[in-house]
């Protein structure tokens, strides 16, 4: 999608964050934003640095509750008719270790990153579809969904941002015929509220604020998902420290492929099948 300007987009954790960097980005380009956020405090605090704007619109909603997802969507068709770009941005850190017995965390955090997103596309995506002009789709995974994160509590989370990789993945083909883009944004470190909301109190805030300071600015960011619209890029990949390590992984996923396998011709056949569709699919142009 190259024509941003006069669309319509719809950002959930659009208040703070990432979300708010990529809402800076579309409003500079032209677009409508419609942002939609859990949190009260943020929507208000970004509600008056927008004052006095009819390009944007506010909504509050769980993005884990389909009915809400459902309102968020009705007000936004309602304010501004379309919505052409849909960003699954909401998330939520936390949700303890793989191994840790609660299941009440884990069951929380998964129901946001990964069943905010599953709702957001299943809701919206019809009604892009329905006006026929294209669009694109920005699911926030984050570098947690390519490579180890060893810090504790944060094994719900990497398993949810491993999860949204995979469904971008089956989205993008699924789209692809129709002419709407996908994209699948791994982020590293940025400076959001994620992690200073996990913090137990001031103290635990204020070293999370000291900690991100050095991270990227969400604007910048946005900056990059603007550019990944635009070129239709699977992959979203904006934190170059970590290419490194990525290289590495891949090396090590090589290596354990078994060696001198006399791998059957019916099985050959069909994985080649298999890829050459990919292949079609990846080709296929998009809507401007």
């Amino acid at each position: 999608m190259k024509i941003f300007s006069g669309r319509v987009a719809l950002v959930t954790g659009g208040a703070s964050g990432i979300g708010y960097g990529l809402v800076q980005n579309f409003l500079k380009l032209g677009m409508k934003v419609v942002i939609v956020d859990f949190n009260r405090d943020y929507l208000q605090e970004v509600q008056q640095a927008l004052a006095g704007r009819n390009d944007v619109h506010f909504v509050q909603a769980d993005v884990g509750d389909r009915d809400q997802v459902r309102a968020a969507a009705d007000q936004a068709i309602r304010k501004f008719g379309k919505i052409h770009v849909l960003c699954n941005n909401a998330g939520v850190g936390g949700g303890g270790d793989t191994h840790d017995p609660d299941f009440d965390a884990w069951d929380r955090a998964l129901r946001v990153n990964v069943g905010g997103v599953v709702n957001g596309t299943k809701i919206i995506v019809p009604l892009i579809l329905s006006h026929g002009e294209g669009g694109h789709i920005v699911n926030t995974s984050s570098m947690a969904g390519v490579v180890p994160l060893p810090l504790p509590g944060l094994g719900a989370y990497q398993t949810a941002k491993f999860a949204i990789r995979g469904f971008t993945e089956s989205l993008r083909m699924s789209l692809a015929p129709h002419g709407i883009g996908v994209s699948c944004l791994f982020p590293g470190g940025a400076r959001t509220r994620i992690v200073e909301a996990s913090a137990r109190d001031e103290a635990g805030r204020a070293a999370a604020r000291e900690t991100t300071a050095s991270w990227m600015d969400p604007v910048e960011l946005g900056a990059y998902v603007v550019e990944g619209i635009r070129n239709n890029a699977g992959y979203i990949l904006t934190h170059s420290e970590f290419r490194d390590e990525v290289r590495e992984l891949y090396e090590m996923l090589d290596a354990a492929f078994p060696r001198n396998q006399q791998v059957p011709a019916g099985r050959k056949a069909f994985e080649d099948q298999r890829r050459g569709m990919i292949r079609e699919l990846r080709a296929l142009p998009v809507k401007d």
